[in-house]
């Protein structure tokens, strides 16, 4: 039962308090602009700006007060942080991590399932890891210990960006399977834990075949009592599953591989917003093969049906973003190893599944913020948004790969990053 389980995340709040005192101590004396200015504004200058909405504009200047940008003025000064020359964007946003997810003090993945302090050393460094590498809002799906990491960033005694947590998923198997009205129950449990959404495992892991694991029944027992409750549904599913949830009326679909042009185009006409994976999941576990073998759910079987799939995610990107109507958002699925390497996922659908790079970046600004239905705070550079602006060396628009050169990072007002152009080498991302 959840309730039972909640109390395992107490010692995770002990190693997170610890952490705290070391980070944002190193933080204040590396970086003086991570603790509150005292200055009653900030301007930041920008040459090229793209507003997060697929517009770009020319020399403008950004007026942020507090947490919020208050003015796109032109005329603005003095200028505190002169961006000229490089990318001014939104922070990105990214649907699909997991957060807590690491390596264990052995090498090893420990998943999510570790309540150690080491494991909770390890979630808050993805999490500045993370923020680091530009993204400043993440959705974790889903695990209890996402829910101090979440609460510590948002009373901003830990770095890190904006957490949405699904807390427990609903599961295709075991004791979370149940009749249409426990699913119910399951789903109040959930929004009474903190939960921001609802994940539903529909399928297999497509290591296993990706079969389908509940009904359409249960589906839409799940579907609308979390609508019932305020709350949003992701639901990983496969082949035939990706039908049956956008029938059930669930928010977001994940993966969808090997899903039909059929049932693309339904997606689109229910207005279901989908997120697929053009690279970067698998390739982090080929990378990092000998750390997830034989741990939990990881075998050689597995491994072969990945290297088997990677061609058929790049196949489903092209194929949606292709779908007149289909609302295509960004999500990495980051686990342990992909930390901070989030980005890589813009490189593998630009590169690999012949995505337009301005879409690419919205779908990781404002219809991301869209569908967690957060597009009037998050996502766009525009008076009343959060001050959430990130800046690139280089023109992601000309070369993706610009994407791995974050310099400047501000989420809700505060600068976590400043480096000077140049610094940062572009490096196709360094392996654990």
């Amino acid at each position: 039962m959840l309730s039972e389980r909640l109390p395992a995340i107490r010692p995770v709040r002990i190693a997170l308090f610890l952490f705290t005192i070391l980070v944002v101590c190193a933080t204040a004396q590396k970086n003086p602009t991570a603790v509150q200015t005292e200055k009653r504004w900030i301007v930041i200058g920008a040459s090229m700006l793209l507003d997060g909405r697929g517009h770009v504009l020319r020399d403008s200047r950004i007026v942020v007060e507090g947490s919020k940008i208050v003015a796109l003025d032109p005329k603005a000064s003095p200028v505190d942080y002169d961006l000229r020359g490089m990318t001014v964007m939104p922070g990105w946003i990214d649907s699909h991590v997991h957060i807590t997810w690491s390596f264990g003090e052995n090498g090893k993945n420990a998943g999510a399932d570790e309540t150690t302090p080491f494991a909770a050393y390890q979630a808050a460094s993805n999490a500045w890891l993370t923020l680091m590498a530009g993204f400043t809002t993440v959705q974790s799906v889903g695990s209890p210990r996402d829910v101090p990491l979440r609460d510590e960033i948002a009373k901003g005694a830990l770095p890190g960006p904006r957490i949405l947590t699904a807390v427990e998923p609903l599961e295709g198997r075991g004791e979370k399977t149940g009749t249409p009205d426990e699913i119910r129950v399951f789903i109040r449990k959930q929004k009474a834990a903190g939960a921001d959404l609802i994940k539903i495992f529909a399928s297999q892991s497509i290591r296993q075949g990706g079969g389908m694991t509940l009904s359409q029944e249960q589906l839409n027992a799940a579907c609308d009592e979390a609508n019932k409750q305020g709350l949003r549904t992701l639901v990983h599913a496969y082949k035939e599953a990706v039908r049956a949830a956008t029938l059930a009326g669930c928010t977001e679909i994940e993966h969808g591989t090997m899903a039909t042009d059929d049932d693309l185009k339904l997606m689109a006409e229910h207005g279901t917003y989908f997120d697929p994976q053009a690279g970067l999941v698998i390739e982090n576990y080929l990378a990092n093969k000998e750390r997830f073998l034989d741990t939990p759910g990881y075998t050689e079987e597995g491994f072969a049906a990945m290297e088997r799939v990677l061609s058929l995610d790049r196949d489903i990107v092209r194929r949606a973003v292709s779908n007149p109507g289909l609302k295509v958002v960004f999500g990495s699925d980051a686990v342990a190893g992909a930390h901070g390497r989030n980005a890589e996922e813009f490189i593998d659908r630009v590169r690999d599944a012949g995505v337009d790079p301005m879409s690419a970046l919205v779908s990781a600004n404002s219809l991301a913020a869209e569908a967690l239905r957060m597009g009037d705070r998050i996502g766009s550079i525009a008076p009343g948004y959060e001050a959430d602006i990130i800046a690139l060396d280089g023109d992601p628009l000309k070369d993706i790969t610009a994407v791995r050169r974050v310099t400047f990072v501000m989420k809700g007002g505060v600068v976590y990053k400043n480096v000077a152009r140049g610094a940062i080498p572009n490096y196709a991302g360094v392996q654990p």
